[in-house]
């Protein structure tokens, strides 16, 4: 197992960074959790799937409208997952700790396991974000390339065109393949899991089979086979896009820091961990309060990552400060400031990675 440490000695820009956000909710009187303004984005978010659910199963109408709705359902469960269950298994949905652990299951809803991802995430995410090694997000794959300390294959030349469809299949890997590695393994890259209680074996096998009964034995039940495969496809193709990609341009873009680190090696990165956070992460769109309200902050990746249990409805007003605090002790920021703009950066960076290096890998 490899071993990353940080040079914490001199922490003066996350002490400062700090004092400055404690200030803020001190003088605001404002609680770090989350407020009305997510409860009710809750409502909106869970009512509009179950709808949505109801009406496929329940209401004949023409395939395209099929289509079309199966689409938007694998729209709004990847932005529950972005908005309900990001923040409550961060513990930042409400300051009651069972209200996060409740609201968190909504990942298992969506055919995850939270107490896998807490842990991939939470802990091992979050500390080393972009460490080639540790990081389970940018983990090597023979058809995905996503820095330079990975080893190049020839098929790599055309990476960034088909990770479009990489990324569509994401969803349905997660539930059926990713998830149940990790669980037979009990590793995450070359971490060892977390061990499991007895409850968390129940719950991680019985949501697997709800999902199943949810998403395939009961919708084949009343629209049959063909029409279930169509829907099953379209709100999983979606899904799996919307998921990868916001999580693409949060750390897979031009400027953003790698390291590399080897199994059984151990690595000290000479920067306190907050400084490492800014420079590995990147923001965006963070003006457009449409793509922010469905990513659920999670453009404002920079602020989450310095401080991931604050919940997203405070990062808007968060990044001003992070970003003088960044100005004063010269540390670079990245941020583009329309989507479109990222998604450019980040299909730029695959094109890059996907050329034959000339030296190395």
């Amino acid at each position: 197992m490899p071993k990353v440490t940080f040079n914490n000695t001199e922490r003066f820009f996350y002490s400062s960074l700090k004092s400055s956000v404690d200030e803020y909710f001190e003088k605001n009187n404002l609680k770090k959790t989350g407020n009305k303004k997510l409860y009710l984005k809750s409502i909106i978010l869970i009512s509009s799937a179950i709808t949505i659910y109801c009406s496929l199963i329940f209401f004949k109408m023409p395939a395209f409208a099929g289509i079309l709705l199966s689409g938007l359902f694998g729209f709004i469960l990847a932005s529950i997952g972005f908005n309900v269950m990001h923040d409550a298994c961060h513990g930042s949905y409400s300051s009651r700790k069972h209200i996060n652990e409740i609201m968190g299951l909504t990942l298992n809803a969506l055919g995850g396991n939270a107490f896998i991802w807490k842990f991939k995430h939470n802990i091992i995410h979050h500390t080393y974000p972009n460490v080639d090694g540790m990081d389970d997000d940018i983990a090597k794959s023979p058809v995905m390339r996503q820095c330079t300390s990975q080893k190049w294959m020839p098929v790599h030349r055309f990476q960034h065109i088909y990770v479009v469809l990489v990324y569509a299949i994401t969803s349905v890997a997660w539930v059926f393949i990713m998830d149940f590695n990790k669980y037979v393994k009990q590793r995450i890259v070359n971490t060892p899991l977390q061990k499991m209680n007895a409850k968390e074996h129940i719950v991680f096998w019985l949501s697997k089979i709800l999902y199943i009964l949810f998403y395939i034995f009961i919708p084949v039940y009343f629209v049959g086979w063909e029409h279930w495969a169509v829907g099953f496809i379209c709100f999983n193709l979606v899904m799996g896009f919307t998921l990868a990609i916001v999580f693409q341009l949060a750390h897979v873009v031009e400027n953003a820091q790698f390291e590399y680190v080897k199994e059984n090696d151990t690595m000290r990165i000479e920067e306190e961990w907050a400084v490492y956070q800014v420079k590995a992460t990147a923001d965006f769109a963070t003006s457009n309060k449409i793509i922010s309200w469905f990513a659920g902050g999670l453009n404002f990746q920079v602020e989450h990552h310095l401080f991931p249990k604050i919940s997203h409805i405070h990062y808007h007003h968060l990044q001003k400060i992070v970003k003088e605090k960044c100005t004063q002790y010269q540390i670079p920021y990245n941020e583009f400031p329309t989507m479109q703009r990222a998604v450019t950066s980040h299909f730029k960076m695959m094109k890059e990675l996907g050329k034959k290096p000339t030296s190395g890998y």
